[in-house]
């Protein structure tokens, strides 16, 4: 099979940052179905670990990477039984394993869900890493219940992969009052058009969200840097509220300044079950099942903006160099 992958770790402009090459088609075993791949889409985590994972390095057989894709089971193994060959799936894969960015990928079928039936390979494509990103932060981490409706929650980096499905899922399935941030006009539509309330400047963001009327937020979702708004968290999150953060940390984070308001802070990593085999893994599958359903009757809506074409090492590069700019808007999706 065609694969596209590293060999150490380069700059994008390189020649090498990605090479094509051809493998073997791997045999699924145990729980893992062998999928045809027929679209990706690209998130920060893929340059990330482009970036970092073969520094200093020259590895004898290329690194794939990729984690979000779309395709048909060709074959199952041995334990599988929610798939089925031909069946058609979407996913966001394991960081453990060989990614997606090839021809065939083997996944484990309690990360699958069944392929959203109204929406095109490339509009699929774009949802399950982000959709479960923000699924399991708003969930599995601040735990919403019904009483939590009409409460607020404040997201960071609105109009990015994440943020964009972020606000749909707080606004149309948890019933919250959603402020997500933007600076350019047209990131500000996007969030508008995602369902967002109220947009605010986050270079300005403590008194850019108070001048919109919340001197506190119940919720505060960091889908941008940790450290950098770290103080402005403290402050506006509500006594006794809840911060989740996707972004890591450069340097400790000062708990401490949470304390006087009994605030609640998660960590959000979506690979944490797969990464793990922890006994709610299946919990994914059953996560972008109910997402592949709010998908095909409307509740939710893709966060596709825009689609590159064809498994080349030059396609992949120009999704990275558009995920590095810090610039992209919705999700990026290359369609084989």
């Amino acid at each position: 099979m065609k694969a596209i992958g590293f060999r150490t770790s380069l700059p994008i402009t390189e020649k090498d940052s990605f090479i094509e090459f051809e493998t073997d088609i791997p045999a699924p075993a145990g729980r893992d179905l062998l999928v045809k791949i027929k679209a990706i889409s690209v998130n920060p985590v893929d340059f990330k670990i482009r970036q970092n994972s073969a520094k200093d390095t020259v590895l004898e057989t290329p690194k794939i990477i990729g984690w979000d894709a779309v395709g048909i089971v060709e074959a199952t193994g041995s334990e599988a039984s929610l798939f089925k060959k031909g069946d058609e799936v979407f996913y966001a894969g394991d960081i453990t394993r060989s990614g997606s960015n090839a021809e065939y990928q083997l996944v484990d079928e309690r990360i699958v869900g069944r392929r959203p039936r109204r929406l095109s390979d490339a509009e699929a494509a774009a949802m399950p890493l982000t959709a479960l990103t923000a699924w399991e932060a708003l969930f599995d981490r601040i735990r919403l219940h019904e009483k939590d409706r009409g409460k607020s929650v404040l997201i960071l980096g609105g109009a990015g992969g994440v943020g964009s499905i972020a606000i749909q899922i707080a606004k149309k399935i948890a019933g919250l009052t959603v402020i997500a941030t933007a600076s350019r006009p047209e990131t500000v539509a996007w969030c508008k058009k995602m369902g967002a309330d109220v947009v605010v400047d986050h270079r300005h963001l403590v008194e850019a969200v108070r001048n919109a009327g919340f001197p506190y937020t119940d919720f505060i979702l960091d889908f941008v840097d940790t450290n950098a708004y770290w103080d402005a968290m403290a402050d506006l999150i509500k006594p006794q509220g809840h911060i989740v953060s996707i972004t890591g940390s450069s340097t400790p984070v000062a708990l401490n300044k949470l304390k006087s308001k009994s605030v609640t802070f998660s960590w959000e990593l979506m690979y944490t079950r797969s990464s793990f085999q922890t006994e709610d893994m299946q919990e994914q599958h059953k996560i972008l099942n109910q997402v592949a359903n709010l998908l095909d009757n409307g509740t939710l809506v893709t966060t596709l903006s825009t689609t590159l074409h064809g498994l080349t090492a030059n396609t992949l590069k120009e999704a990275h160099r558009l995920q590095e700019s810090g610039k992209a808007i919705g999700k990026t999706v290359i369609l084989y």
